[in-house]
This record gives C-alpha cells, structure tokens and sequence, in this order.
C-alpha cells in the first residue's frame, strides 16, 4: 500500500489546500527493499521455496508437453531439412538456458563476493548442475541434427567450441565447489569462476557474427521479426518458458537440500516438521 512520504510532503499536512502531495516511490521501494532482505535470511526463504517449486515443476511439465506437442505434431516439415529439423525444439531452447543459467550463477556471485549472504551461494550452487545437464543437451542435441546436415557428429565450429568451453565451466565449478571442504572458501572460489567464466556467454552467442562458421545464424532476435513460421515459433517459446520453469522448480528444491545441510544444528532446522520426522525415524528424537 502506498504511504505519503515526509521528505517528498516537505512536511505538509495532509488537510492543507492545494493539490494532493505525490505518493512517495521511496516509501514503496523501501517495503519491497525490505522483504527482499527478509527472504534472504534461510529459514524465511526456506518455506517460501517449498511453497514455489511444485507450482513451477508442475506449470513446467504443462508447458514441455504443449511445446512438444506443437513441435512434433502441429508444426510442419521444414523445406529443406526435413523432420530432421524437429530436434530444434529442444537444442534451441535447452542452448537459450545454459547461457541464461550461466548469467544467473554470475549475478549470485555478485552478490557472493560483494555481500557474503549464504543464500546467494547457496543458489548458484544449485543452479550449476542444471545448467551442466543443459549444455551437454545442447551438444548431444546438436551432434544429432549435426550428422544428416553437415555428414558429421562434430566440427571444431566457434559456436559448438564455446558451448563446450560453457560445459567444462560449469563442470570445473561443480567439481572446484565440492573440492574444497570450508563452505566460505567454496563459495569464494566458485563465485570467482562463475565471474571469469561470464565471458564465454557472449562469445557464444556472437560467435556466428564475428567468425564464419558452419553453424546457421540466430532465426529468433530481438531486432529483427523471427524467420520461422508462427506455429514452429510457439513451440520453441514454450519448451524456452517450459525449461525456464524447470531450472527454477529445480534450484528451489536443491537450495532447500542446501540449507538443511549447512544449518543443520541451527534450532529452526530442528524445528522443522520434515526434519523431526527423520529424526524420529532415526530413534534419535
């Protein structure tokens, strides 16, 4: 709810004649401020993501289903490349989240290393492996179209070597994180990765403009209207929000796994109805 602010009012009374005072922006930014604090401590953002991640792993499933649907059986053969072509609805959208997922884990890290909060480490810990499973989809996918267009699984194409570069990022985060046994020093070390390894996402995306590869240019930009039919566009953007949703859905749950390992002795954990279950089961409460 909106409030009349002092600072904006210059300290006028409400009753005064005259034009009513502006509502205040800053009160309302204040609030918003505020929870966004709120939900950053563990134990309140804990019972929000339990509350969040079936809702979104269930819309996800919804949308996967519509997408594919769309894509395999509404959306017509392509003229030049056939069926084979079919395989774009899911290695467009699958490559699309590896970088949107790789620039999540870089703004967490931010956050990491300016403000020490537990929470944002605690996310991109647990966005690192979806984004690994992503990559590596993208170029199994890839290798599958790869074959009956180019007559080869592999080339060493700039777009298909950044995706690999993405993959082995990822993957030497997962393993850097889990390396080193001092929670504040992993999530030190993974930020700093995450940070240097940001570069590749552009390289990846650019890459077909800035060299002369093998790989077809972009058929969805953000300048241009797209070059593909309505129909093959609506699937791709469903399988995109359906994959969106997934890797949320997913960050959710392994953040929650996270916070009930790193505060474990903490009373609220203790407290919880899951973990007294497990505990009772245990013999130990």
């Amino acid at each position: 709810m909106f409030r009349f602010c002092w600072r904006c009012c210059w300290g006028r009374p409400l009753s005064a004649p005259g034009p009513a005072p502006p509502l205040c922006a800053w009160r309302w930014n204040e609030g918003l401020t505020m929870k966004l604090f709120h939900y950053a401590a563990p134990q309140n953002f804990y019972p929000l993501a339990g509350r969040l991640w079936p809702w979104c792993a269930a819309v996800a499933s919804v949308l996967a289903l519509a997408g594919l649907w769309v894509g395999f059986m509404l959306a017509p053969a392509d003229a030049q490349q056939g069926q084979a072509y079919r395989i774009i609805y899911i290695h467009v959208p699958v490559s699309w989240m590896a970088m949107v997922i790789y620039l999540a884990m870089a703004f967490w890290s931010v956050l990491t290393l300016a403000f020490q909060t537990r929470l944002s480490a605690l996310m991109t810990h647990a966005l690192a492996p979806t984004g690994a499973l992503l990559a590596f989809l993208s170029l199994w996918t890839g290798a599958l179209w790869g074959k009956p267009m180019w007559g080869t699984y592999w080339v060493w194409d700039a777009r298909l070597t950044s995706m690999l570069i993405l993959l082995f990022l990822y993957l030497g985060y997962i393993a850097l994180t889990s390396a080193i046994e001092d929670p504040r020093r992993a999530d030190r070390a993974g930020a700093l990765v995450a940070l240097v390894g940001v570069v590749n996402v552009p390289i990846i995306y650019f890459s077909v403009k800035w060299w002369n590869t093998l790989h077809q240019g972009a058929s969805v930009s953000l300048t241009q209207s797209p070059r593909m039919a309505s129909v093959m566009l609506t699937g791709m953007l469903l399988m995109t929000l359906a994959l969106w949703l997934y890797a949320v859905a997913v960050a959710l749950w392994r953040v929650r796994s996270g916070i009930l390992l790193r505060e474990s002795h903490a009373a609220w954990v203790q407290q919880l109805p899951e973990v007294r279950a497990r505990l009772a089961l245990r013999g130990i409460a």
